[in-house]
């Protein structure tokens, strides 16, 4: 996990655009599941792709889908309507996804995020609602499991919030 949280630290440091979205953002969230990839949703535009590239360049990115498996060269990849990036790094995979099934396209899913303070900073992460939202819609197994504990994450928080005399119109 901490190469991975690496991984998302180069993105912030170079300024990518993106939302953690997917296994991460669950474990970001509090579910117990392990993840061994990062996915984010991102903007998929030649400036915001040629910071991606930059922030990945010496951890030797490859497309993951490929055989065999090509370089990352925004150069070479990056064409209208491209939509996702399966990419491997020396520091792990990294899944770029240009919308999130059940939430939408980047500014959907930007809208819907929340900054969660990680040890590599400040990081935007897709909200529990819509989180609950898109891992219903993928309908595999691993993705049940996670909005089930999202699901019971959500219904901790509001009875927290409940006790405590506050209801949730009146949170910040």
């Amino acid at each position: 996990m901490e190469k991975l949280e690496s991984l998302l630290a180069r993105l912030i440091q170079h300024e990518v655009e993106f939302v953690v979205v997917g296994g991460y953002a669950a474990v970001a969230h509090g579910v117990t599941l392990v993840t061994q990839d990062i996915d984010v949703c991102c903007r998929f535009t030649p400036e915001n792709l040629a910071r991606l590239e930059e922030a990945l360049a010496d951890l030797h990115p490859v497309h993951r889908m490929t055989i065999p498996r090509r370089p990352f060269n925004l150069a070479r990849d990056w064409r209208p309507g491209l939509n996702n990036l399966y990419l491997e790094t020396d520091w792990g995979q990294l899944d770029c996804l240009s919308s999130v099934l059940a939430v939408g396209d980047f500014d959907a899913v930007r809208e819907q995020s929340v900054e969660i303070g990680l040890s590599s900073g400040r990081c935007p992460v897709l909200g529990v609602d819509a989180l609950i939202k898109a891992k219903k819609a993928m309908g595999r197994l691993q993705d049940k499991l996670a909005a089930i504990q999202l699901i019971a994450i959500r219904e901790r928080k509001n009875r927290k919030r409940t006790a405590s005399g506050k209801s949730r119109k009146d949170q910040p």
